[in-house]
């Protein structure tokens, strides 16, 4: 297994990773606000499910693949870039139904919030680009054999990722009372949400790496 020194500079990477802006962080931030505690907490577990797909396609290979074969992660990028609009899009239609009258955004399920937020995290290209990048980079062949360690460096980044969401979450509760007793608020919100996620989309396509 990696030396203590090596987890431990691989585990704040993992945190810096997982506090930096990105469309995990903006999926539980919305959630939150508009489902409060439950929904930001849901999210957060999907996402956690999502980091564990990542996690076994690397032990199995995957990273390899996509490490070498840019059409691959293009795919990835190009199908988390489309799924990111098509959220944005969902809001921009929840802030048209609050200005007619609604009392705010569609709730969706909360199987429907996990299983979404998993698939957020699952065609996140962050993720899967830290995980191409940086993996590789702490597994010390000479300790053991390969597959172990890349478990165990992935299950560290899924892991830190929870108490971040977590911190998201709770933080952006903070202001959901007041928006859901403000309908303009819940407009603003929403389009805000929506500019957000589709904005983000379409610069993750129009990046070249």
């Amino acid at each position: 297994m990696p030396s203590t020194e090596s987890l431990a500079a691989f585990t704040l990477a993992a945190l810096l990773m997982n506090l930096s802006p990105g469309p995990a962080n903006l999926y539980v931030v919305a959630r939150t606000l508009s489902q409060g505690l439950r929904g930001g907490f849901t999210a957060a577990a999907g996402l956690a499910l999502g980091g564990l797909v990542h996690v076994l396609a690397t032990v199995f290979g995957l990273s390899a693949l996509l490490a070498y074969s840019p059409t691959a992660y293009s795919l990835l990028k190009t199908v988390g870039a489309m799924y990111l609009i098509y959220l944005g899009i969902g809001y921009f239609m929840a802030s048209k139904t609050a200005q007619e009258g609604a009392f705010g955004a569609k709730v969706k399920s909360l199987k429907t919030v996990f299983f979404e937020s998993a698939l957020v995290e699952i065609t996140n290209p962050k993720t899967a680009l830290f995980f191409l990048a940086l993996l590789p980079q702490f597994v010390d062949v000479s300790a053991g054999p390969v597959a172990p360690q890349l478990l165990l460096l992935g299950l560290i980044v899924t892991l830190s990722a929870v108490p971040c969401d977590l911190l998201v979450t709770v933080f952006a509760n903070r202001f959901s009372v007041w928006i859901k007793t403000n309908r303009r608020a819940q407009s603003i919100q929403n389009l805000l949400s929506g500019t957000v996620l589709t904005g983000l989309g379409l610069y993750v396509l129009a990046r070249k790496d």
